[in-house]
């Protein structure tokens, strides 16, 4: 079994896979009276041509570390963007696509108050909480062809 130690997640780090949703640094913008800093326009949203933005609530089970990831999965027709409904940090796995599979995983640790938003046909884990209850808003495409593509891996990782 491949072992996997998980990082820090940055915008940096991250870039290839998606965007990194967070209310770093300095807003864009400050609106409602004065009190309030927006972050404005902080994920590459796609919906491909035929799909619509949808917004969903996943409760997730909680799972620990180390964790074996047996599976990834991508979304050729959109991208798919996790927000916490609490302030608990989960675990991100992507994998860069290689010929149409999935290459070697990395692993991320979110910081409290961090959602990611993952670029359409990007290879990653399941949704995985590490704290009750797991749940997350999820933004992503609803449309009428299939889109969702797994791949098993032959050894599964162990992501520490």
């Amino acid at each position: 079994m491949g072992m996997i130690h998980t990082q820090p997640l940055t915008a940096e780090e991250f870039a290839p896979f998606g965007d990194v949703l967070e209310a770093g640094g300095e807003p864009d913008r400050i609106i409602n009276q004065g009190l309030c800093g927006r972050f404005h326009d902080r994920a590459r949203l796609d919906f491909g041509p035929d799909g619509r933005a949808g917004i969903s609530i996943f409760k997730a089970q909680p799972r620990s570390l180390p964790y074996r990831l047996e599976m990834v999965e991508r979304h050729p027709e959109g991208s798919q963007a996790f927000i916490p409904m609490t302030a608990d940090p989960f675990l991100v796995i992507v994998a860069p696509d290689e010929d149409g599979q999935p290459g070697m995983p990395l692993a991320f640790l979110t910081a409290p108050g961090q959602g990611i938003n993952l670029l359409r046909n990007t290879w990653h884990g399941v949704l995985t909480p590490l704290a009750e209850p797991g749940l997350f808003a999820v933004f992503d495409r609803i449309g009428p062809t299939p889109n969702l593509q797994e791949h098993w891996f032959e050894t599964p990782y162990e992501i520490a």
